[in-house]
């Protein structure tokens, strides 16, 4: 069976670990010829081409940059890729016919080409929502709620749900989103379908931990708090750094790593208040970002406070991969805080509570028996919700099953 990926992600090889290599390597593992359909950024300087592995073609479609530009030519490439996406596979895929295409949000505009591969080759059709749009651009001021562009991609979230054989959301709180403010969506098409990966079992020695933290200039006696990934606004950075300037435990350091709009103003607040419990280090590959991680202590996730759409941060898996009990600060909407809660490995704090913060996190530091209990329980959650066995069985039975 051929399987058609369309996504936003740069992929290069399935070699890669990810939420979206994982999955596709477990389709190719058990038989499925896999098709990638991925962006070849303007700063590339590449056209679009082809890549080939042992039951993979990644296919790079040249287009605007999409990621890290201005929001002009952001908007005006979301808008084009599905035209250079329906372009590229009736140039390179016009002679293979496509049993399943999945595809994730962002973006909402690849309707076209979803609806063109349904027709032409009777495929069923998977969306993996990782991302509900317009209303998260909505909450975060970036549009005007009401206004001409927001019910221009209303229209479009409308119409990919309807085309969609099946919504795949990443929790129950985004199950319950989307059926509660798309009431035309039958309700046996959506499904939670969590973020996944493949995971690989972490040995934290002491002595590898020492080496690690010696060479990025960590403390070697302390417990670290990190936060890793995406530095935007819908982080709540302002958050983050409160916690940062507010916490006194001189056994507490915050390690900061990753990239993103709001990177330029974390770095000059870092130059300009000097903290002695925090560093910040630019983003990492995988690779790197994951060997940091055995070195850190406790995984952080901060949202903003604003939001009114249930977000659901990857970053949630590497912590867990790594056995690390995580604090989510964020919007009272999301449940990643309640299935931290529930399965015993973490905590969740209203974004802005200052007080609940350092609450939770002397109650970390303070009970090293809790502490090592929680640990295991980040594991036993990892195995038990957000492999890609479990993901690759829901979609495959979907298909086993038209």
């Amino acid at each position: 069976m051929n399987i058609l990926f369309l996504t936003l992600v740069k992929i290069n090889t399935l070699d890669e670990r990810g939420i979206y290599t994982d999955l596709l390597r477990k389709f190719r593992d058990e038989g499925y010829e896999v098709f990638v359909l991925c962006p070849s950024e303007r700063r590339d300087k590449k056209q679009t081409h082809l890549l080939k592995e042992v039951g993979v073609h990644i296919l790079n479609v040249r287009t605007l940059n999409m990621q890290k530009t201005n929001i002009i030519e952001k908007g005006v490439g979301t808008l084009a890729i599905e035209y250079q996406y329906l372009n590229a596979i009736k140039k390179f895929c016009s002679n293979i016919k496509f049993d399943l295409i999945m595809y994730s949000t962002p973006p909402i505009t690849f309707s076209k080409v979803i609806n063109y591969i349904k027709r032409r080759d009777n495929a069923y059709s998977y969306l993996l929502l990782k991302d509900i749009f317009p209303q998260n651009a909505v909450d975060m001021k970036m549009l005007k709620g009401g206004g001409v562009l927001h019910k221009f991609f209303l229209n479009k979230e409308r119409r990919l749900y309807e085309i969609s054989d099946t919504v795949g959301c990443m929790s129950e709180a985004n199950k319950e989103y989307i059926l509660t403010h798309n009431p035309t969506i039958v309700a046996g098409k959506v499904e939670v379908n969590p973020n996944s990966i493949t995971p690989i079992e972490q040995v934290r020695t002491l002595e590898e931990k020492l080496v690690i933290r010696k060479k990025y200039g960590l403390p070697l006696n302390t417990k670290v708090f990190v936060y890793g990934g995406n530095l935007g606004k819908p982080q709540g950075i302002d958050f983050l750094l409160e916690t940062i300037s507010s916490t006194k435990n001189p056994n507490i350091f915050f390690l900061v790593v990753g990239s993103g709009t709001e990177y330029d103003r974390v770095y000059k607040w870092f130059q300009s208040k000097q903290p002695k419990n925090a560093i910040l280090l630019a983003g990492l590959p995988k690779q790197d970002y994951d060997l940091l991680l055995k070195a850190c202590d406790v995984g952080m996730i901060f949202l903003h406070k604003d939001f009114t759409i249930p977000n659901f941060p990857s970053r949630l898996l590497s912590y867990l991969e790594m056995k690390m009990p995580v604090i989510a600060a964020t919007d009272s909407n999301t449940d990643i805080g309640d299935v931290l809660e529930r399965n015993q490995c973490g905590y969740k704090v209203l974004s802005g509570d200052i007080v609940n913060m350092h609450k939770v996190i002397d109650e970390i530091c303070s009970n090293e028996e809790m502490y090592e209990i929680m640990c295991k329980n980040a594991m036993d959650l990892l195995h038990k919700e957000y492999t890609v066995d479990h993901s690759y069985s829901l979609i495959k039975n979907k298909i086993k099953n038209v």
